[in-house]
């Protein structure tokens, strides 16, 4: 049911030496690639990320009406599809695919740390969400559904906004604490790996990603949401990302050399 998103980003990392080749690293936002190289690769990014999501929702309950099975195969087909997504686009922007990973990037950047500027932040996020909603209407396109119709799947319960703060803290917390261990290397593998698990640990099955909340929108299908629960799901995905933040802050906190 859920989407996952998410994406990477970094930190500063220690200096190569001279003699070594310099290269993006994996989930790192390249300092020299053109913006709209960076812009394009989020925006399809994002639509293919929901298109994964939306088109394995519809899929699976064309297959089975074990609600079980369709959520299995709903997260495995994302699984997959997040990983190979940051794995591809990773070295070109970050493979964010996320305004809460954006912003927190951003965030960042401003107290001295490697990251997005003011101007990238006003590109990503309309790219990721132009590309989720693009993503949503796509799947709908293969699986012969209407192409925009509203999804009517209330999910404005308290406990599955709790479910979205405990799930975009988390992803938070795993992307800046690999970034602060220099350990972004892993991120495409781990990334994905935890939306696949937050998928059934978490009681809203982890959107975690305005976006793509609202790419979901679009669809009245297994993945959808309705457009009433779309304040309180992105209010708590970036109170998340606070959250996610601080963590990160208190786990990772610089030592201090002794006296």
């Amino acid at each position: 049911m859920t989407s996952a998103e998410a994406v990477l980003t970094a930190e500063s990392a220690p200096a190569a030496p001279a003699s070594a080749s310099v290269g993006p690293v994996p989930g790192a936002t390249p300092p020299r690639t053109p913006l709209v190289a960076r812009a394009a690769a989020e925006l399809i990014g994002s639509a293919l990320l929901v298109a994964v999501v939306v088109g394995s929702g519809i899929q699976a309950t064309e297959l089975t009406k074990d609600v079980g099975l369709q959520l299995l195969a709903n997260s495995t087909a994302t699984v997959f599809g997040l990983g190979i997504l940051i794995l591809l686009l990773g070295p070109v922007s970050g493979a964010h695919f996320n305004p809460v990973v954006t912003l927190a990037e951003w965030w960042t950047a401003r107290r001295g740390g490697a990251g997005v500027t003011s101007r990238e932040v006003a590109v990503y996020l309309p790219a990721q969400i132009i590309g989720a909603i693009a993503g949503a209407i796509l799947a709908d396109a293969m699986f012969g559904e209407p192409l925009v119709k509203w999804s009517t799947h209330d999910r404005s319960a308290g406990h599955l906004l709790l479910g979205e703060v405990v799930a975009t803290a988390g992803l938070i917390l795993l992307i800046f604490g690999l970034a602060r261990a220099n350990r972004l290397q892993f991120a495409p593998v781990a990334v994905a790996s935890y939306i696949g698990a937050a998928y059934w640990f978490t009681s809203s099955t982890s959107f975690a990603n305005p976006a793509v909340t609202i790419g979901r929108a679009f669809t009245d299908t297994f993945a959808g949401i309705a457009p009433g629960s779309l304040a309180g799901f992105i209010g708590m995905q970036l109170i998340g990302g606070v959250v996610g933040l601080a963590l990160v802050a208190l786990i990772f906190m610089p030592g201090r050399s002794a006296e």
